[in-house]
């Protein structure tokens, strides 16, 4: 039954359910609020995972744009080397184009000066003019050798053609270039050997070249009457020269930079004996393709200098044998065909030729040359590389075509000295290949051997 107090009805059981709820409540809001932080953590797990992937958005927006970036950089590269290659194979052709264009005054120049000197009877005057002509002739075919090789050198398109060497007969080819350059001046070569021959393995030509541009830049730059030294010997596995000089000497500043393309020394003294600042350059990058090294040494101005070139030795004691040539007969007459478009070339070198007892016929284009060979019979055939029309390449590979029981000993001739030019001259058919201008007495000499040389349909005979 329940109880009446104070007017109002008691209720227990109610009040208990009221309990019960409201227990009930509480438990619901403390899970409330443990989801609540459960909540909590997930959102901030989602908000950092949230920043994470807008960075790792950021970080691959900056990968594309960094990957862009080095794709236009090597395209750009690319494009740079493209047009660096382009811009030094137009140089190449130019220099080569320079060369041949400057070759061809000097060829009728080198082959009047060389008559001049065979006139029986001439006047002395006239002696000395011709050795001047002589002189500058020789002086401008090295310049413009130099100027080739420089630029042949730095784009790698040298190839050497190593064998066993004694370092004499380098020295003696070395020497036979500069020693009318050391006659002019006065001064004295002193050459300084070991008492054992020294074999070195490398190219003959450019190694004469190294030692003679040496020479030639120890002359330059001392006085009148002086002395310069040449001297090698032998330490260790290497072969030690040094040119040696007590001439003006190398500045402090220049030293670091002497081997560098252009770099001229003090000119005042430079200046009466001309020079483009590429002798050094070669000498540098010849020497390097022998896997040498080459110094340069100077205690300052006018107390001279010392260019001391490294070289490793022949390993073995003993180089190849060195056959020394014969002599060949010059007496023989040679029934010669020699084409040449330029004008006084063609007369310079026909008039020598003839003056030394030859018979010589003259063509001035390449199809008169081909028509004049194919007609006639000749020893020798002279032939130009650049004449107008059928160029000198296309009459030989025609005269080859025609399959004559017997060829001419076929010289061709050309201002442009590259390996490619030489190579298509040989493949066409040539014997020989020279430079412009042609050496007199080497020319004169392959005459006399032409016999030697005389080709069946296309075949050297046995």
């Amino acid at each position: 039954m329940s109880k009446i107090e104070g007017g109002n009805v008691a209720r227990p059981r109610q009040r208990n359910k009221i309990n019960k709820v409201n227990v009930a409540a509480d438990l619901t809001v403390e899970q409330m609020r443990l989801r609540m932080g459960v909540l909590v953590e997930e959102v901030a797990a989602l908000r950092e995972a949230a920043k994470e992937k807008n960075a790792l958005k950021e970080l691959v927006t900056q990968l594309r744009d960094a990957n862009q970036n080095l794709v236009i950089a090597t395209l750009n590269a690319q494009s740079l080397q493209d047009e660096a290659e382009v811009m030094n194979r137009k140089q190449q052709e130019y220099l080569s184009m320079l060369a041949h264009e400057l070759r061809n005054p000097l060829g009728p120049i080198t082959t009047a000066a060389t008559m001049l000197g065979k006139i029986s009877g001439a006047s002395p005057q006239l002696l000395r003019l011709q050795q001047i002509i002589s002189r500058q002739a020789v002086h401008m075919a090295r310049l413009l050798d130099d100027l080739l090789d420089a630029a042949r050198i730095n784009s790698g398109k040298v190839t050497l053609l190593v064998q066993p060497v004694v370092l004499t007969e380098v020295f003696d080819r070395a020497v036979e270039t500069v020693q009318l350059l050391l006659h002019e001046h006065g001064q004295k070569l002193k050459i300084c050997l070991p008492g054992e021959p020294i074999v070195i393995s490398g190219d003959p030509v450019r190694l004469a070249q190294i030692f003679s541009n040496l020479l030639i830049n120890a002359s330059k730059f001392t006085r009148d009457r002086e002395e310069i030294t040449l001297a090698a010997e032998l330490v260790g596995d290497n072969v030690v020269v040094k040119v040696s000089d007590n001439g003006v000497g190398i500045a402090a500043e220049l030293l670091p930079s002497i081997f560098d393309l252009f770099t001229q020394g003090p000119r005042p003294l430079a200046r009466s004996e001309g020079g483009l600042g590429i002798g050094l350059n070669i000498v540098r990058n010849l020497v390097h393709l022998h896997k040498g090294t080459v110094e340069a040494h100077s205690d300052g101005l006018n107390l001279g200098s010392i260019f001391t070139v490294t070289l490793p030795a022949y390993n073995r004691a003993q180089g190849a044998d060195h056959v020394e040539p014969q002599c060949a007969s010059l007496s023989r007459t040679r029934r010669v065909l020699l084409v040449e478009d330029n004008v006084d070339a063609r007369e310079a070198m026909s008039t020598f030729l003839e003056l030394e007892g030859h018979s010589v016929s003259v063509a001035g284009d390449g199809e008169t040359g081909f028509l004049t060979a194919v007609g006639n019979t000749f020893d020798v055939m002279i032939c130009d590389i650049g004449l107008p029309g059928m160029d000198g390449i296309e009459l030989m590979q025609r005269l080859r075509a025609q399959g004559r029981h017997k060829m001419p000993f076929s010289i061709a001739l050309s201002g442009y000295g590259d390996a490619l030019i030489r190579g298509r001259a040989k493949d066409a058919g040539f014997d020989c290949y020279l430079v412009k201008p042609a050496d007199g007495d080497a020319l004169l000499r392959l005459l006399a051997e032409s016999n030697q040389s005389v080709t069946t349909d296309g075949q050297p005979e046995a």
